[in-house]
């Protein structure tokens, strides 16, 4: 009989499948491994079929089309090799601390420019707010919300904000992103007890050089949903992004481009260019343009 369930964990040519409330350690039949491409075949976030087998293991049958995905690519000399971070994420959670350390917000509008392009919504929890007070904090991140992205701004020292964020967690497949310090951790404690933990624990061997073995794993809620980290989203290169993409994965670029006076413009010295007229009527970040001159010029 075939069971449906979600790919939790993969370390070394084992999948550990979680079917309802029972998890599964499963290989993967042999024809579906035939003709793939370079890279992975299975994820943790994937939805396949698996039978049971009479030593109380699982083989996976079938895997089922994604919605979605992270997908990190990697040009090597024997071409190009896909990695994927995450299968069928519902959103991506990207994590910035106010101070200790101080903001990399350069960072963070890389992150959103790779949930952008891979259609993943996005929400940003500003962590911290205690060091800084809450009117600091919406001045460092607000400018994130005007542009539509849920902002959380978080002290797991005073409690605040942390319900909102299991509320926007539950159910969900959800990545968690972002640089190292920020209390990431000390989140997912405050959410479920011993969930950072745990995170770290198989987040530092992922980070760990190419020969060691890698465990990706994406943990459980209590009350319903998964959480994976993504630390290898830190180094995600945009090596596949053409330059002209970039302005459509800035939600406040992208319908400015068709106003430009040229179809090709860079949105640095052309005159007529729409973008460069709503930064100067204050209609864009100044921040976020440099941002996005940074990304798509280089000196990022």
């Amino acid at each position: 009989m075939s069971l449906s369930g979600w790919v939790t964990r993969m370390q070394s040519g084992f999948y550990t499948v979680q079917v309802g409330s029972e998890t599964l350690v499963c290989h993967v039949r042999k024809r579906l491994k035939r003709g793939k491409e370079m890279g992975d075949l299975i994820s943790i976030g994937d939805r396949v079929e698996v039978s049971r087998q009479p030593d109380g293991s699982g083989m996976i049958e079938e895997i089922l089309p994604r919605q979605r995905a992270l997908i990190r690519l990697d040009p090597t000399p024997r071409g190009v090799v896909q990695q994927i971070l995450l299968a069928n994420p519902d959103q991506v959670l990207l994590v910035f601390s106010c101070a200790q350390p101080a903001p990399h917000l350069r960072m963070l509008d890389r992150f959103l420019v790779i949930a952008e392009k891979d259609q993943i919504p996005a929400a940003i929890v500003a962590s911290k707010v205690d060091l800084v007070g809450e009117d600091a904090a919406h001045s460092l991140f607000g400018l994130y919300e005007s542009l539509g992205y849920p902002v959380f701004y978080t002290s797991v020292q005073t409690g605040s904000s942390i319900a909102e964020v299991k509320a926007h967690l539950l159910g969900k497949i959800t990545g968690l992103a972002g640089p190292s310090g920020v209390g990431k951790s000390s989140l997912l404690n405050a959410i479920q007890p011993d969930l950072g933990l745990a995170v770290r624990e198989v987040s530092a061997q992922t980070t760990k050089g190419r020969h060691t073995t890698v465990v990706r794993q994406m943990f459980p809620l209590a009350e319903g949903g998964f959480v994976a980290d993504l630390p290898g989203l830190r180094s995600l290169a945009l090596w596949d992004t053409e330059p002209e993409e970039l302005d459509g994965y800035f939600v406040e670029l992208r319908d400015l481009v068709a106003h430009c006076q040229f179809s090709d413009c860079t949105h640095r010295t052309e005159p007529g260019c729409a973008v460069r007229q709503a930064v100067s009527e204050g209609k864009i970040h100044p921040e976020r343009y440099a941002s996005y001159l940074r990304l798509r010029y280089g000196n990022d």
